[in-house]
């Protein structure tokens, strides 16, 4: 996902898998690959920032955007991972969703993905040349 056209970027806030579940903000970047999600930190001058390194949610395995519920000027919704993982997500209700901007370049991706099926069906993936 390093050269990809940026498609949306901005805040989200994702919940922790730990005990507590605590809210966790994050630098989101959707691109056509998928969603890198740069956690904060705090810089050598005390000044709190984002992290270079991201984590990458790859569309190739995702499985679906999910669970959207609006409650109080936020958008939670749920990102669900090909194994069945779930990852849980909230923003504010500004502009185009982040949820909807993911679900539609989620299914872009995959469409994508069947046409170059279909122009190639003896790929190697079902035992092809």
């Amino acid at each position: 996902m390093n050269s990809q056209k940026v498609m949306k970027e901005g805040v989200l806030e994702k919940r922790s898998n730990g005990l507590l579940q605590l809210w966790k903000t994050k630098r989101c970047v959707l691109t056509e690959d998928g969603l890198r999600l740069h956690g904060r930190r705090r810089a050598s001058d005390g000044t709190l920032g984002f992290s270079a390194a991201a984590k990458e949610l790859r569309f190739e395995r995702m499985a679906a955007v999910d669970c959207v519920e609006h409650k109080r000027g936020l958008i939670y919704f749920t990102i669900v991972m090909a194994g069945g993982r779930e990852i849980d997500f909230r923003c504010r209700q500004d502009g185009t969703a982040w949820n909807a901007e993911i679900a539609l370049a989620l299914v872009r991706f995959k469409n994508l993905l069947a046409v170059r099926h279909r122009a190639h069906p003896g790929s190697a993936e079902e035992g092809g040349c």
